[in-house]
């Protein structure tokens, strides 16, 4: 595994690029704004996965392996069940990795916004009510607590492979990244 930092030049310009990191770090609104930057699209994971009634659809699978055999694409990096499939045909991976109480009020925030708002999601589906953060051990924000070091231990275990790796801990180091090697990677 090659780690870069948000200064250092990338090996070539990428096109097919991760985006990790925990639920709520902001994995989505950076992968968006690096497929802009590339050009490409950014095929949203969780709107491929969750279905009506936040069930998962059975041609996630195949839906994934189409849009990663093309070439060029940003996605986040979840879902197990793909983890590796993605992985095997990316350029890069980008670790969106900012302190734990930033990952918190941002999955805090952005919970309460949706379902204030009732904004719909995946396929129709809208935030549950808020009394399911007590009672629902799977709500989001308890399930960004939980498994808030999962990304940590799925990097560690890329040490020995090829895969470049550029760690951000923060907005303003994703700001700078954008604005610096990922544009000069683009401009070459």
């Amino acid at each position: 595994m090659l780690l870069l930092g948000p200064d250092d030049p990338l090996p070539r310009s990428p096109r097919r690029v991760l985006v990790a990191g925990t639920s709520g770090s902001g994995k989505s609104t950076l992968a968006a704004r690096i497929a802009e930057r590339l050009g490409t699209a950014h095929v949203e994971i969780d709107g491929l996965f969750h279905g009506p009634g936040w069930v998962p659809r059975p041609q996630f699978r195949a839906d994934v392996e189409a849009f990663s055999t093309g070439p060029s694409w940003v996605t986040e990096w979840q879902y197990g069940e793909v983890r590796d499939l993605l992985l095997a045909r990316a350029d890069l991976l980008v670790w969106l990795d900012p302190p734990d109480v930033v990952v918190m009020a941002q999955v805090i925030s952005r919970t309460l916004s949706r379902r204030i708002h009732r904004t719909v999601l995946w396929n129709g589906n809208v935030e549950a009510p808020l009394r399911t953060f007590l009672t629902d051990p799977d709500h989001i924000v308890r399930w960004a607590w939980h498994t808030r070091h999962s990304t940590r231990e799925r990097i560690l275990r890329l040490a020995g492979t090829s895969v470049s790796v550029v760690r951000l801990r923060s907005h303003a180091e994703a700001d700078r990244w954008l604005d610096g090697p990922l544009r000069r990677a683009v401009d070459a």
